[in-house]
C-alpha cells in the first residue's frame, strides 16, 4: 500500500513563512506594538507638544484641554479661568519602545514641578502641571517617579497624579505650532509661528527655570 505524503513539513514551512511575514511588518520584532495614549499637563502645551514630539516611540502628540466641567472647551475658555480646565497634551507611544515609567521621568525633568501657580510665565490653573493616569497601575508608576523626583531635588513635588478623564483636543490653530510655518500678527510684527513660538519659549523662561531646577537631567533644554 502507497504511504501518504507526510503534510506536516510543509505546515511548517508555511507557518514559517507566516511569522517571518509578521516580523518584517513590526521591523523584525518578535513582538506586537503595545501602542498606548496618556495626557499630562505642563503648562503651554505647545511647549510639551514640542518636547515630545522628538522621543523615540512617540508616535504624536496632540494639544488640548482635560480635567475640567465644560465639554468641548474653547481655547478662549480655558485660559479665562473657570472651567477647570488644564491645558494639556495627549501623547500616544509605543509602550515597548517607550515604557510608561519612561515618560512620566522625562516628563517631570521638562517641568517645574515645584511649582503649583502655574509654568514659567503662564500663570493661574489652567497652566499648572498633572500626570493622568488611566489605571491603577499607572498611578502607582507615576506616584513612585513623583516621589523619586521629590527626593532628587529635596523639596515636595506639587504635581499630582490624577484619574484621567476625558480629553478635548483644541483647534487647528493651535496644533503644531512650534513647527508651522503659517504667517500670523505678532506684538513683534508679522511671524512665522515657528518663529513666534521660539520667542514665545524664551521670552517666557520655560528653558531657563527647568535648567535651574533640573541641571543637566532636563531632557528637552533649548
Amino acid at each position: 500500500m502507497p504511504r501518504l505524503p507526510h503534510r506536516a513539513p510543509l505546515k511548517a514551512l508555511a507557518l514559517t513563512a507566516a511569522i517571518l511575514v509578521a516580523l518584517l511588518a513590526h521591523g523584525g520584532r518578535a513582538h506586537a506594538e503595545d501602542i498606548r495614549t496618556t495626557v499630562v499637563a505642563g503648562g503651554c502645551f505647545w511647549c510639551v507638544e514640542a518636547d515630545f514630539e522628538s522621543v523615540r516611540g512617540v508616535i504624536d502628540v496632540v494639544s488640548g484641554f482635560a480635567g475640567g466641567n465644560v465639554r468641548n472647551p474653547s481655547y478662549e475658555q480655558v485660559v479665562r479661568g473657570g472651567t477647570g480646565h488644564l491645558e494639556v497634551v495627549q501623547i500616544r507611544y509605543d509602550a515597548d519602545i517607550l515604557p510608561y515609567e519612561e515618560l512620566v521621568h522625562l516628563f517631570l525633568r521638562s517641568i517645574d514641578p515645584l511649582d503649583a501657580g502655574g509654568q514659567f510665565c503662564d500663570r493661574g490653573q489652567s497652566y499648572t502641571t498633572a500626570i493622568f493616569a488611566r489605571t491603577q497601575q499607572e498611578r502607582r508608576v507615576a506616584e513612585a517617579a513623583v516621589a523619586q523626583a521629590s527626593q532628587e531635588l529635596g523639596q515636595r513635588v506639587v504635581t499630582p497624579v490624577r484619574d484621567a478623564a476625558p480629553f478635548y483636543p483644541a483647534d487647528a490653530y493651535h496644533q503644531n505650532y512650534y513647527r508651522s510655518e503659517d504667517l500670523i500678527l505678532t506684538r513683534f510684527g508679522p511671524r512665522r509661528k515657528s518663529v513666534a513660538y521660539d520667542l514665545y519659549r524664551n521670552a517666557c523662561g520655560r528653558d531657563a527655570r527647568v535648567r535651574q531646577v533640573w541641571g543637566a537631567d532636563a531632557p528637552f533644554l533649548h
